[in-house]
């Protein structure tokens, strides 16, 4: 199908070669720009799945070693196909929830548990992109739709998606709307388009899907600087951003390289949700952007734009806010005596109808009536006689 494959590509990585230094000191400036180790103060993502959607999770990497469920091949509803693990789908999972275990890679929620939802099984070498395998036929439910909902059912409390198409399709509204209905918060990625042509003639891009669907958080890319990253797509989609450029990432194959695009900033703010969920599990979806969103730092001038968002998502704030909105949340607890302050209580209503002394005045007065009449009648009886 054209436009998956053109969305996969989008929010593709697109690699360089890393430097000599050792993976922990070339994540730091990650680390600083999320302030994510003040949020491991509090948390690091225990109790929280993840489900990754896109290429298959290799979980043979050491940073993902015994913390990596497969779910099936979402490609097509009645074959099951055995997929193969993926480049970019490993790399994706790492950034979320990679343990550091030897001195590697360390993901934003080190402690969380992933969800891999295989939505294809091949990669491009060359870009990163995942080609689909059929093409869906119009009124069928799509491989990603099929993936939300694997996902909400199988206790996946975030789902990560650097994937998308230029096309809205009502399957996966719908399911979208499942998964949040479910408690489920969705992050995806907003996409590489910040440089075509499209772009660059009308000031803004292509909407991508899944991130331009209602209560998914769309998540720009920025460099080291916190300014947008030039590839990164520029529309009303994007609500936060994340480091973009330069990334380190862990390879399949061993070893570690740098990563650029929107896949990678969306993430990282997957793990960041994570945090919060781990902290708050029930926290609802809505909340959770509100976090996201209201503590983001390097906002832009009028308040939002649509190039970073809200600005570059903070860890530690976020979760302080989401403490406040739980806060919020449960309430204070008012005594059964007290409704609103301590004034004395509104009188009892009445019982709907007449009141009774209304009625005896009422029944006494016709009583009265009969008699005078009965005895009118009986005068007038007596005279004619």
């Amino acid at each position: 199908m054209l436009t998956l494959v053109r969305a996969l590509t989008a929010a593709a990585l697109m690699l360089q070669a890393p430097p000599a230094a050792p993976v922990r000191e070339q994540q730091q400036w990650v680390l600083d720009a999320l302030n994510v180790e003040q949020a491991w103060a509090v948390t690091k993502g225990a109790g929280v799945t993840v489900a990754v959607v896109d290429s298959l999770v290799d979980s043979r990497v050491k940073e993902l070693r015994g913390r990596v469920t497969a779910a099936p091949d979402m490609s097509t509803p009645a074959i099951q196909r055995e997929a193969k693990p993926g480049r970019h789908g490993t790399a994706m999972a790492a950034l979320i929830a990679g343990s550091g275990a030897g001195k590697g890679l360390v993901g934003v929620a080190p402690e969380s548990r992933i969800l891999s939802i295989p939505l294809a099984v091949a990669e491009d070498p060359e870009t990163g992109g995942i080609a689909p395998q059929a093409e869906q036929r119009p009124g069928r439910e799509t491989p990603l739709a099929r993936a939300l909902r694997y996902a909400a059912n199988h206790g996946a409390k975030v789902i990560s998606m650097s994937i998308g198409s230029y096309g809205p399709v009502r399957s996966e509204r719908e399911a979208v709307s499942y998964a949040l209905s479910k408690g489920v918060v969705l992050v995806a990625a907003v996409g590489n388009d910040g440089q075509s042509g499209y772009t660059k003639m009308n000031g803004t891009s292509h909407w991508s899907f899944p991130a331009g669907y209602p209560g998914v958080i769309g998540v720009a890319a920025v460099d080291k600087q916190g300014r947008r990253a030039q590839f990164s797509t520029e529309n009303l989609s994007v609500l936060v951003a994340a480091p973009g450029v330069g990334v380190p990432v862990v390879k399949r194959t061993g070893g570690y390289e740098l990563s650029e695009g929107t896949s990678s900033a969306a993430a990282l703010v997957a793990g960041v949700a994570a945090l919060i969920k781990s902290r708050h599990p029930g926290l609802p979806p809505e909340q959770v952007v509100q976090a996201l969103a209201g503590s983001s730092r390097g906002r832009p001038a009028p308040g939002y734009d649509d190039k970073i968002g809200f600005g570059v998502v903070d860890a530690g704030a976020a979760l302080n806010a989401a403490e406040r909105l739980a806060g919020a949340r449960d309430g204070i607890p008012v005594p059964d005596d007290m409704h609103f302050g301590a004034g004395e209580d509104s009188p009892v209503p009445s019982r709907p109808g007449p009141e009774a002394w209304r009625l005896l005045l009422y029944g006494g007065g016709v009583l009265l009536a009969l008699v005078t009449f009965s005895g009118a009648v009986i005068v007038l009886n007596q005279r004619k006689g």
